[in-house]
């Protein structure tokens, strides 16, 4: 009898391990866990895209935990449940005010190009024409820095150890997850490049085809993954035994027989990985309508540029809507003109910061703006170089924007101790380079092909250089005290969409909620405003009389965010409708979770 019952076991234990990691697990409450958009309480919060990261942080706050420890266990949880915008394949920006302190910090986790001389400004200039050819290869991938920034996260400003962050992921990867509409429908749009790629198939397809909605999927290779992180710690995967397996990957893309094109294999080595750091800079800030409000600095162009549309904006006044927006429209123009122009990786070019964030050059910057009339895009950069100070200084009139990824993640956490988290994390395209590592559970990035293709721009590639992001997480203090955190994903429009909500917010004084439901549109310093339907029925009229044209999209972002309230309560808030919806919640509120 134990012997038939050992084999049995056997038998059930060999056919899990052979299972294909996306197939539909039996068993448990297939149902789509519910989202809630806007939630308030006490006790701490938690704002994401997906419930059961958003559970996550939750979870860690109960059991005692702070904000920073919260962001890294729901970050490590998205790489289960939303595996096509971020995981330990990627990068990211954390922003972080810690409890206590009169600062607020920035950790860069950037992802960045081998240090090989064959990673040249010229190395992506052959793709110039086929965008795709170059997301699709090994040459696509930076060093990844996601784990990096989770280390250095909790060991500065945590208070758990990195096993105790990843334990809701590895949960979450080990039980499974429901597949909703917006999982199957990113699966769909990424099932050609998903099936030339052995190890991605079988990661996240079920037989070569979408998983269906409703159905349950695990990622047991992950979870593996994250317990090994977590005994092993990351110098498991920043030079040790994993980096070499990712390293193998990227030269040598494990693609299937009969694939539609060819995978370029890319340069990264085991010393790129082992070589890697996070970088721990100082944040922008700018005072905009008695707020102080800090960003990213390079090599984002994020809070360079959302922060110059703000000051551009407090230059001016509105009465109605239409004014309101026609300022915002023309701001973000000219501010994206001078991001295309000067933002960069700052440790290979000079970004004169200083000068782009003062008052006089958003006033040069404003003066040029009609307030009865769009002006012709795209509108050349200004010149802040004499109000920045710096001795190299240099203009590049003739740069141009590069091709972003509009799928990325953000979410943003806080404690009953006053710590705040605005966190973006990434690996560029839906999907990413689509290339998973062999048994590993998790994709690769595509990040380098965030640099420009061909020049003049400041933001072409260089060995070891970081590639310009947009990514803009955002903290906002009010007199000196946390008042907001917000972020987004959408590539390029995540500084456009971070800026309408701070605006909104912050001018309009509107609610956070009525902040992040207002229809968006984005003007990036090009010939049409990019706008959703909502906003071209509200405003399009009175805006085309001062000649904006318009070019329909059907979202912009999906943004996440907490404002603190007064007595220690919190406001979270997330999506109510677009990316499927996002999931707001704190520790305590009336309705319980």
């Amino acid at each position: 009898m134990r012997r038939s019952l050992f084999v049995c076991c056997l038998v059930i234990a060999m056919l899990a391990a052979v299972m294909p990691v996306a197939a539909a697990a039996p068993g448990g409450d297939d149902r789509v866990p519910r989202k809630d958009p806007v939630a308030t309480g006490r006790g701490g919060a938690v704002s994401t895209v997906d419930p059961v990261a958003t559970d996550a942080g939750l979870e860690v706050l109960r059991d005692g935990g702070n904000a920073v420890d919260a962001a890294v266990a729901a970050a490590a949880t998205l790489g289960v449940t939303e595996p096509y915008s971020a995981g330990i394949g990627g990068g990211g920006f954390m922003l972080i005010r810690p409890a206590g302190s009169d600062e607020v910090v920035v950790i860069d986790g950037r992802e960045e190009g081998p240090d090989d001389h064959r990673f040249d400004q010229d190395v992506f200039a052959p793709y110039a024409d086929d965008f795709f050819d170059a997301v699709n290869s090994g040459l696509s991938v930076g060093v990844p820095g996601t784990l990096a920034t989770w280390v250095s996260a909790l060991k500065r400003y945590g208070t758990l150890p990195l096993g105790e962050a990843l334990r809701p992921g590895i949960r979450a990867a080990q039980r499974g997850f429901v597949v909703d509409e917006t999982y199957a429908a990113q699966t769909e749009g990424n099932l050609e490049r998903f099936r030339q790629i052995t190890s991605t198939a079988g990661t996240y397809l079920v037989d070569g085809e979408v998983p269906q909605v409703g159905s349950r999927v695990r990622n047991r290779d992950l979870a593996r993954t994250y317990r090994q992180l977590a005994r092993r710690g990351p110098r498991w995967f920043y030079g040790g035994a994993l980096g070499r397996e990712v390293v193998a990957t990227v030269q040598d893309p494990p693609t299937a027989e009969e694939t539609l094109e060819e995978w370029q294999p890319g340069y990264m080595d085991i010393w790129d990985l082992a070589s890697y750091e996070v970088q721990h800079l100082a944040p922008t800030q700018v005072e905009a309508f008695g707020y102080d409000v800090y960003g990213m600095p390079s090599p984002s162009s994020g809070g360079l540029t959302v922060g110059e549309t703000l000051n551009i904006m407090e230059e001016g006044s509105w009465s109605d809507p239409t004014g309101f927006y026609h300022l915002f429209l023309e701001s973000t123009a000219h501010a994206f003109a001078d991001r295309n122009a000067y933002i960069g990786d700052d440790r290979y070019v000079y970004v004169p910061a200083d000068g782009m964030l003062s008052e006089e050059f958003a006033a040069e910057r404003f003066a040029q703006i009609d307030p009865a009339s769009a002006s012709t895009k795209p509108v050349a950069p200004g010149d802040p170089c004499d109000e920045d100070g710096g001795t190299n200084c240099v203009t590049a009139p003739d740069a141009v924007d590069a091709a972003e990824g509009a799928t990325t993640t953000h979410l943003v956490t806080a404690d009953r101790w006053g710590n705040v988290v605005s966190y973006t994390l990434t690996i560029e395209q839906t999907g990413g380079s689509a290339i998973t590592v062999p048994d590993r559970g998790f994709l690769l990035n595509n990040e380098l092909t965030d640099f420009n293709f061909t020049g003049p721009s400041p933001n072409l590639p260089a060995p070891g250089k970081r590639p310009r992001s947009s990514m803009s997480p955002t903290i906002v203090l009010d007199d000196g005290e946390p008042f907001l955190a917000v972020g987004t994903p959408g590539g390029s429009t995540i500084i456009t969409t971070v800026a309408q909500i701070l605006a909104n917010r912050l001018a309009r004084d509107v609610t956070l909620p009525e902040a992040m439901e207002e229809p968006r549109a984005t003007q990036r310093n090009t010939a049409d405003v990019i706008a959703e339907p909502a906003f071209i029925e509200a405003y399009g009229t009175e805006l085309g009389a001062l000649h904006h044209t318009f070019s329909e999209t059907e979202e912009l972002g999906a943004a996440t965010a907490i404002e603190l309230l007064d007595r220690g309560r919190f406001l979270a808030v997330a999506e109510a409708v677009r990316r499927g919806g996002g999931d707001a919640g704190v520790v305590r509120s009336r309705r319980s979770r």
